[in-house]
């Protein structure tokens, strides 16, 4: 007999990476296990291009209400189900009204969360509305589930200050879809790049001035790339800036020879899930990363890419690998293998079943 799932998620399939790389990419498996899932994201594709906009108050609002009654749908028939998977938040509004009902309502509830969500980090379309989130909600939120799924050993430890039954189930990739193309990679100019959103391209920013020195060192022989803000401008360095799309990602990562993850040493970062650097080492792209919470595990340094703290570190780190095409290999093959190991959908799939299948008991 089938369990029934209803997802209560932000976002259409597809389009959050938190969503892909938490769980869509396990679906196919659970429904092999005897699993359906009913989806419920709050944005459509037209509300998700009017949310994110700066502006729009009228619209915004318009968009929240509608939220709201579209979770009100869902508790009337959270009872039919046999689990609720709530992602981050039922709600983008500060209330838990929506995971407490879930809870109660006959369901076993799964929360899933892979951030410092009781941290405020607002899109910058959306900075005034802060004072709305609440995120200090999430440890209510945490309390009131069966199971809490965690990215990593902070954010697992963080979640069980308010619920014992907590699974740490890192975020992985399918390697199977991120594979090395070396064939993209590899010629006479070395291409940097970065990956991320609109909200963390200011990590990336943090480096201009070491990437200029780059720039001044090495002139034509390198080059530079970010991919997830096309509007992203800057003229020393320059910097070719694309759009994400599911059906490029994985080429342009492979276009990378060195990958890029800069991060600062605060409570919001150390929550992170260093998924950049499982994308990088996924593609055999040896990667240079802040040594910022599982940053530290996941990029061996000496291994499989290069720790960095100071900007003289990230420069010095940069001229080895640009320097050195045979040590870029080298590091690849091994960030690919360990991945392979320890942070793909294959090595995780059975540990993200059990974690759906105990509290069913």
């Amino acid at each position: 007999m089938s369990k029934r799932v209803l997802i209560l998620v932000a976002h259409r399939k597809g389009r959050s990476p938190s969503q892909r790389y938490r769980f869509e990419q396990y679906l196919p498996f659970l429904e092999s296990m005897g699993y359906t899932f009913d989806w419920s994201n709050l944005l459509d594709v037209q509300a998700d291009k009017d949310f994110y906009a700066t502006g729009g108050a009228l619209r915004k609002v318009g968009i929240l209400l509608g939220h709201v009654w579209h979770r009100l749908r869902d508790w009337r028939r959270m009872h039919t189900y046999d689990i609720v998977f709530i992602q981050r938040e039922a709600l983008f509004l500060g209330t838990g009204f929506f995971e407490h009902r879930a809870y109660r309502s006959g369901a076993r509830v799964i929360f899933d969360f892979d951030d410092a969500i009781w941290k405020a980090d607002t899109s910058p379309g959306n900075q005034k509305w802060e004072w709305v989130k609440r995120p200090s909600k999430f440890f209510d939120n945490a309390a009131h589930a069966h199971v809490v799924l965690a990215g990593n050993a902070y954010l697992a430890e963080q979640a069980r200050k308010v619920n014992q039954n907590v699974v740490l189930v890192p975020t992985t990739v399918d390697t199977t879809i991120h594979r090395p193309m070396p064939q993209l990679r590899g010629g006479p100019v070395v291409c940097i790049g970065w990956s991320g959103s609109v909200s963390t391209v200011k990590h990336f920013m943090s480096l201009l001035p070491v990437l200029r020195r780059i720039e001044q060192r090495y002139g034509h022989k390198v080059r530079f790339r970010l991919l997830g803000d096309a509007n992203f401008r800057s003229e020393h360095p320059v910097v070719e800036a694309l759009a994400w799309t599911e059906a490029t990602e994985v080429e342009v990562l492979n276009s990378f020879d060195i990958g890029l993850m800069p991060l600062p040493d605060d409570e919001w970062a150390r929550g992170k899930c260093g998924l950049k650097a499982l994308t990088y080492l996924a593609c055999g792209v040896p990667a240079i990363v802040s040594p910022v919470g599982v940053n530290a595990d996941i990029v061996q340094s000496g291994v499989s890419g290069l720790h960095a703290v100071s900007e003289d570190d990230w420069f010095k780190a940069l001229c080895t690998l640009i320097d050195d095409a045979s040590l870029r290999k080298q590091f690849g093959e091994a960030g690919r293998k360990f991945i392979e190991a320890h942070y793909s959908v294959e090595a995780n799939k059975h540990l993200y079943l059990e974690a759906f299948e105990k509290r069913l008991k």
